[in-house]
């Protein structure tokens, strides 16, 4: 089976915490990992920005990610969030299995 880490980064951990519980409340993905405050530079506007933003690092299964991304878009307040996947080429087998699970 394959796995993906998935990367959404959001205005505060308030909005982390609500894109979190709906996704592992669904069994959209297994764990979410959240990082308050990473500092993002970003061109949006015809600008450079600077904002600090809460950082999401979600397991899931390749099967799930259409589903979580459709879920994330339907809570996240941004207009076009960042949800990147990043497939997980090798990993402990007992994690591996959890995420099968």
């Amino acid at each position: 089976m394959e796995h993906y880490v998935v990367l959404i980064t959001t205005p505060d951990a308030d909005t982390a915490n609500v894109i979190s519980e709906a996704v592992i409340n669904e069994n959209l993905a297994k764990c979410v990992n959240i990082i308050k405050e990473v500092n993002s530079v970003f061109h949006w506007d015809g600008k450079i920005n600077h904002e600090n933003e809460t950082l999401m690092i979600i397991k899931t299964k390749k099967e799930n990610f259409k589903s979580l991304m459709k879920k994330v878009k339907t809570l996240h307040p941004y207009t076009v969030p960042e949800i990147i996947a990043l497939p997980i080429v090798d990993g402990s087998e007992e994690y591996l299995s959890w995420l099968d699970s």
